[in-house]
C-alpha cells in the first residue's frame, strides 16, 4: 500500500513538508493555509499525520490539534481533527483510514477527554465513535444601544491589525462560560481570509475584537475575542448598526441579553466523541463560526 510513499508525523518544522500540506489543501479545497506565514505560523499544538511521495508531495493528511474548551465553567481538554485530504490518484488505497487511526490513537495516548471534527460526511466517522450534535444560534430583537464610542474597523490584510488581534487572542477570555473555545487563535485569524463577508472591529475600551456581518436588516455577531467582554448593548453602540434584528452564534450568558434558540443549519456537521457527555449539557449552544476548523 505504501511501498513508494513515506509516512511522516509532526512535520511542520520542515518548511518543505508544511508547504506540501499547503499545496494539498489548496488543490483539494482551494483554501490557502499558507497565509499563516504572516499570522505567526501554524498552530504549535498541531500534530499532522501524512504520506509523501518520492517527489516530496504530500498526497494524504489528517491532523489533530489541541482545542481546549470551557463547558459549564469547567475546563475540558479536547482535541480537534482537521486538514483531512487525499489526492485523487491515491484514493481508495486506505491511506485516509490509516491516518485517522493514527491520529485517534495519538489523541487517546495523550489523554484527551473529547474529540471534535466538522464534516459533510458524518457517516465516515460514526464507526469511530463520533456522533453529530445539534447547534443552536440565538435570535432576537436589537437591545437598546448603550453609550459607547465607535469601534475601529480592522483589516485582516493589515499587518498592524493582525498583530493587534493576535495580542488580544493571546489573552482572551472565553466568550461564554457555558460553551466556548478557551484558546484557538489560528482559526479566528484564518476564517476571515476564507469568508470576505466577515468584518472585524476593535472596541478600545474593552480591548475586544468583534467578528460580525450584516445582511438584510440583521446583525450577525459571530464571536468576540476580548480581554474584557462587552455587553451586546455596548457592541451595538460601538458598531453603530441600524439593523432591527440580531443573531448571535455562541451562548449569550456574558452579553446581558437573551435570544430565542434556533437550530443552526450549515454545510458541515459538528461531531464529537467522548466517554462522557461534555457538550451542551446546560442547554442549546454552538461553536462560534470563528472557531470553525
Amino acid at each position: 500500500m505504501t511501498d513508494r510513499l513515506r509516512f511522516r508525523s509532526d512535520y511542520f518544522r520542515d518548511r518543505a513538508a508544511f508547504q506540501g500540506l499547503v499545496d494539498l489543501l489548496f488543490d483539494t479545497f482551494e483554501i490557502d493555509i499558507g497565509q499563516l506565514d504572516r499570522m505567526g505560523g501554524p498552530n504549535p499544538t498541531s500534530m499532522p499525520f501524512g504520506y509523501f511521495d518520492e517527489a516530496g508531495r504530500c498526497v494524504a493528511n489528517f491532523s489533530a490539534f489541541s482545542m481546549p474548551l470551557v463547558v459549564d465553567g469547567r475546563q475540558v481538554r479536547a482535541v480537534g481533527y482537521q486538514s483531512g485530504a487525499v489526492r485523487p490518484e491515491y484514493r481508495g488505497r486506505g491511506l485516509y483510514r490509516d491516518l485517522m487511526q493514527r491520529a485517534f490513537g495519538w489523541a487517546e495516548a495523550e489523554g484527551y477527554e473529547a474529540g471534535f471534527l466538522l464534516t459533510d460526511k458524518p457517516a465516515l466517522y460514526e464507526p469511530y465513535g463520533f456522533r453529530s450534535v445539534e447547534q443552536h444560534m440565538f435570535v432576537g430583537p436589537m437591545p437598546v444601544a448603550a453609550t459607547a464610542p465607535p469601534c475601529r474597523h480592522l483589516s485582516i490584510n493589515n499587518d498592524e491589525d493582525v498583530n493587534l488581534i493576535r495580542s488580544i487572542l493571546a489573552e482572551r477570555m472565553p466568550v461564554s462560560e457555558r460553551f466556548a473555545v478557551a484558546d484557538q487563535a489560528v482559526e479566528f485569524l484564518l476564517n476571515p481570509c476564507f469568508d470576505q463577508s466577515i468584518r472585524l472591529s476593535h472596541i478600545a475600551g474593552d480591548d475586544a475584537v468583534l467578528a460580525w456581518r450584516q445582511a438584510d436588516g440583521t446583525f450577525h455577531l459571530l464571536d468576540i475575542a476580548g480581554r474584557n467582554m462587552p455587553t451586546l448593548s455596548q457592541v451595538i453602540s460601538a458598531v453603530q448598526t441600524d439593523a432591527g434584528r440580531v443573531v448571535v452564534y455562541f451562548p449569550t450568558d456574558r452579553l446581558a441579553w437573551t435570544g430565542k434558540a434556533e437550530r443552526c443549519e450549515g454545510s458541515c456537521e459538528l461531531m464529537v466523541t467522548s466517554e462522557r457527555d461534555v457538550l451542551f449539557t446546560s442547554g442549546p449552544a454552538m461553536l462560534s463560526p470563528m472557531a470553525d476548523f
